[in-house]
Order: structure tokens, then C-alpha cells, then sequence
């Protein structure tokens, strides 16, 4: 992407742009907050819940570094998980030392309606712009989530 160094009305893009991506932020924590309060979870374990669905299995490891959480964090949301019947802990094959945690056969099925018809909704929206522009939304998306994972990082670290 070549860099844009353009006069007053790219920079009042930029901040428009600046202002919808805190607002979906905002709103997607509403939405998790929301939909944690149905199954009486908090929005943290939701939230691991959908990291390790994504990646189909995590070590505890990977996901605090992926949340920012420390080990005795993660492995209390591991345990809030296991107890509540979404994730089960199994034997790392490549590595016995280890362990995975995925989601249980079938303990997120009721989850899953609650997001499906969203779902629907956001890939009709996404379904009506054309590839060329989905590859810029999904370059912009993908390198701000790559920042802001950075930016997390670096709260974390102190600087």
C-alpha cells in the first residue's frame, strides 16, 4: 500500500475513520458483554472461549499471550471453561510435556445460535462489496489488528 500524504480532507478521513473503528470496539464489547450475561459467563472467558475456538487448540501459553493475561490468569479462565463444559484439556501428541485445550464436541452450539443470525447479517453487508475492495478492508483490517496487538504489548510492557 503506497503511503497517502494528502491536505486537509485525507486527514479528516483518517479521523472519521479513527472514530468508527473506537465505536466498533465499543460495540463489540457490548455485544460480548451481552451475550456473555446469557450463558453466564464474563466477557473474558467468552472471549477466550472464541480465541481457542478460532484456533481450534491453544496451550495455556498461547493464550495469554494472545489475551495479555498472566499464566495464573488464564489458567483460572481455563478451569471457569472446563467447569462450565466448553473446553477440555488433552494430551499435546507431539509434545507429552504439554497440554491443549479445545472445545468440547458440541458445548458451543447454543453459543453459536446466539451469533448466527449477526452473522448473516454482517456477511450479506460484507458479500456486497467487490474483491479488490474486500482485499483492501481485510489488508486494513489485518494490519490494524496487528498494531493494536502491538499496542497491547507495549501497555503491558510499560512502555
Amino acid at each position: 500500500m503506497a503511503a497517502h500524504t494528502g491536505g486537509a480532507a485525507h486527514f479528516s478521513h483518517v479521523g472519521r475513520i479513527g472514530n468508527i473503528v473506537r465505536r466498533m470496539g465499543a460495540q463489540s464489547v457490548i455485544v460480548s458483554q451481552t451475550v456473555a450475561a446469557r450463558f453466564g459467563l464474563n466477557t473474558t472467558d467468552l472471549e477466550g472461549l472464541d480465541l481457542i475456538q478460532l484456533q481450534g487448540q491453544v496451550t495455556a501459553g498461547q493464550l495469554a499471550a494472545a489475551t495479555g493475561l498472566t499464566s495464573g490468569a488464564v489458567t483460572a479462565l481455563i478451569d471457569r471453561l472446563e467447569r462450565a463444559g466448553y473446553v477440555e484439556r488433552v494430551d499435546d501428541p507431539a509434545d507429552r510435556r504439554r497440554v491443549l485445550v479445545r472445545i468440547r464436541d458440541g458445548s458451543i452450539v447454543e453459543i453459536a445460535k446466539v451469533y448466527a443470525p449477526m452473522q448473516k447479517r454482517m456477511f450479506a453487508l460484507w458479500s456486497q462489496y467487490s474483491a479488490d475492495e474486500l482485499k483492501v478492508i481485510e489488508d486494513f483490517l489485518t494490519r490494524s489488528l496487528e498494531l493494536s496487538v502491538d499496542c497491547v504489548a507495549d501497555l503491558r510492557d510499560g512502555r
